[in-house]
Order: structure tokens, then sequence, then C-alpha cells
């Protein structure tokens, strides 16, 4: 499959597509997170339960304006998240009513991150706002962390494949609660 650019990329998205793209650790499968259809497609791809819930990355704060409720959080706290952005860093907060129940899962609050991956920071930005990202692996499985892992039957049901790689890290982003600190996943 060739490999695209941030702007076709973004374009796939736009269509209602599902991308796999690369990230700081693994590489991802993503989609409009707005998109209904392909947010349920992409999970059907993965086979993961829409409880689970899944993360949102963006290219910078901005871009989850009326998306997150800070103000349900204490002022430390919330000095404590962005200053760990942008980063491979994945913060639970509390998440607005405009973030579909098909992303929060069965959960109140809502994973996000603002990446300082040049290729999720310019489908994001290309894209003009967060988009979806969870690993680009069946549920359960090992995931991806190079091109060359990617299960020949994930990449078989994408609508497109971003230009990159990952960035190195040797395990997906840890993830912490954004009102407590506590790790909710070791990174």
């Amino acid at each position: 499959m060739e490999r695209l650019p941030p702007a076709a990329a973004a374009n796939v998205l736009r269509c209602g597509g599902v991308l796999a793209y690369p990230t700081e650790a693994v590489w991802g499968l993503g989609c409009d997170p707005f998109d209904e259809a392909a947010v349920l497609r992409l999970l059907a791809i993965k086979q993961r339960a829409v409880d689970k819930g899944v993360i949102l990355v963006a290219a910078d704060l901005a871009q989850f304006d009326g998306l997150l409720d800070w103000n349900a959080l204490p002022r430390d706290r919330v000095e404590a998240v962005h200053a760990q952005w942008p980063g491979p860093r994945t913060w639970i907060v509390p998440a607005t009513a405009r973030v579909p129940r098909w992303i929060t899962g069965s959960h109140v609050g809502v994973a996000v991150r603002v990446s300082d991956h040049p290729v999720v920071v310019a489908v994001c930005r290309a894209f003009g706002q967060p988009i979806v990202s969870t690993s680009a692996n069946l549920a359960g499985e090992p995931p991806a962390f190079a091109f060359d892992a990617l299960s020949p039957d994930v990449l078989s049901r994408v609508d497109g494949v971003s230009d990159g790689d990952t960035g190195g890290l040797r395990a997906p982003t840890a993830i912490r609660d954004a009102a407590t600190g506590a790790e909710l996943r070791a990174g």
C-alpha cells in the first residue's frame, strides 16, 4: 500500500476512512473521532470493544478546545498536565458532553495526548482537529513497533497508511489520571 503524506492522510480521515500511522512508540489506527461509523469500523478492525474507549491525539492543546472540562480539575493538576505536553504522555481528563460515547466508552473522562511526533502533528494539523489513536494490532496481540510488524490482516482493512516511522519509544505511552496523577498504564 502506498505511504501517504500528511495532506493525503488527512483526506482519508475526511472521507470517513481508517488510517494506519506511526506514533511515538507503535503504529496506530486513527479516524475522525466525531464520525461514529468510522470509529466503529476502526474498533471492528481491531476487534476492540467500544466500552474500553480510545485515545485522542492532537497537534496542540487548542485542538482540544471544548472537549475537555479543565474546570473539573484543581489548578495544580491542570498545570501538571500542561507541563507534560507536547510529548508522549497520555492523560485521562474529564470530558465535556461534546466527546461522544464511542470515544469515552464506559468512562467519564477521555484519554488525550498532545503529541510531539512529527507525523502525528502534521496529520492532525492537516486534518484540523484531534484524531483517534489506538494501537494498530488486533486486541490482545502485541503492538507493532515498526511498519514491517503490522499485521497483514489489519493493513488489508485500512483505507490508507501514513508515511513515516515511529518515534523509537520501547513501550506504548503511559496513561495517567489527570485528577490524581496516578499511573493507569505503565509506559
